[in-house]
């Protein structure tokens, strides 16, 4: 399948490492550059406003999905391409992977988590097979990686975990193995 949008999970706060903030943005441009969609979460702070912002500066159709109770938490970005506001968070999640071909994954918290989990099982469950991409900046994800790969050892997971997620230490990483 040809990818044509991809929805970006990231945090609404830029964490403690700069370069996570700046992946995003970089990885942002080279979305645009590539010209796919971007759908992510409709925030105008953090690593969403980075990706999001990058984006658009560089020419990116960027469409925000964000639930009424966030509008003000997240702070609503007013200079997208495209805003959907739902009534709340499992909507837009089920929004987020119903737009896009494949998601990538960057650096964040509960909620990014809480994304990406749900859509890996999903995809185990077979209810889509869109492929997944996680930015594993400044090793940000390896102990993650490494205790999906734990999963798999114990006999928790149903196939190998590169068959549903692949990781990348760059942003240009990332968009090679999207290009395949």
């Amino acid at each position: 399948m040809q990818i044509q949008a991809v929805t970006v999970f990231c945090g609404s706060k830029q964490g403690a490492n700069p370069q996570y903030e700046k992946d995003a943005a970089h990885l942002g441009k080279l979305i645009a550059e590539a010209r796919l969609e971007l759908i992510y979460g409709g925030g105008n702070k953090g690593m969403m406003s980075a990706v999001a912002n990058a984006a658009l500066q560089n020419g990116g159709n960027v469409t925000g999905v964000i639930p009424q109770i966030l509008i003000e938490w997240e702070q609503q970005h007013t200079g997208l391409t495209e805003l959907i506001v739902t009534d709340n968070i499992h909507q837009r999640k089920k929004l987020m992977y119903e737009l896009c071909d494949a998601a990538i994954v960057l650096p964040g918290g509960y909620g990014t988590l809480d994304e990406l989990f749900e859509m890996l099982t999903w995809n185990q469950l077979n209810i889509h097979n869109k492929s997944i991409f996680m930015l594993n900046t400044a090793g940000y994800y390896r102990h993650l990686e490494a205790h999906i790969h734990k999963m798999e050892a114990e006999g928790f997971l149903y196939g190998h975990p590169e068959e549903r997620i692949i990781f990348s230490d760059t942003p240009e990483a990332l968009m090679n193995s999207i290009k395949g």
